[in-house]
């Protein structure tokens, strides 16, 4: 990002979703241009104007790392199953789509909305998992405001998604 503001042609990821950046006005508007398949696999499509959501540029050969990889590809739709709103001890549990259980392994990155977490439990046979989310996830992002039924974009780990991918297809 020249300048220090984004650009047109730049990457940001918009509650996960990777997308180009289209054009930009001086007020800070930023408009993308967003295909089928995206609007189909994600929850963009269900945006109204005025909703929160999580921006964030790519980052670059230069960017330090302060967390998982997270690519920008969002592997499909959770949905909330429930919410623990204990103070100190704040949990969501998500149900993905059941082919991406798959990817989904304790201890392993998960990114909510873009959000990178870890995956602090995992119940293959119940076919869902769950995140714990700390005083700054909750302060920084808006995954405070997930409740029972929210649908959310997720993308898996990626080290999970190659393994599983060469085991399945490569594997003698």
């Amino acid at each position: 990002m020249a300048g220090g503001g984004p650009g047109v042609g730049d990457s940001i990821a918009v509650n996960g979703c990777c997308l180009t950046l289209a054009a930009s006005a001086e007020r800070g508007d930023l408009a993308f241009d967003v295909v089928r398949e995206t609007l189909d696999k994600t929850t963009l499509g269900e945006l109204r104007p005025g909703a929160v959501v999580h921006l964030e540029p790519s980052a670059t050969m230069g960017t330090l790392l302060g967390g998982h990889l997270v690519q920008g590809h969002v592997d499909g739709v959770a949905v909330v199953e429930r919410v623990q709103e204990t103070p100190g001890d704040w949990r969501v549990w998500l149900r993905p789509p059941p082919d991406l259980m798959a990817y989904v392994v304790p201890k392993g990155s998960i990114a909510i909305d873009g959000v990178s977490l870890t995956i602090a439990g995992v119940d293959p046979n119940a076919g869902s998992f769950y995140v714990a989310l700390i005083p700054t996830t909750l302060a920084k992002t808006s995954l405070g405001d997930l409740k029972a039924g929210s649908r959310c974009n997720i993308e898996c780990d990626a080290i999970a998604k190659t393994v599983v991918h060469y085991l399945r297809h490569y594997r003698a």
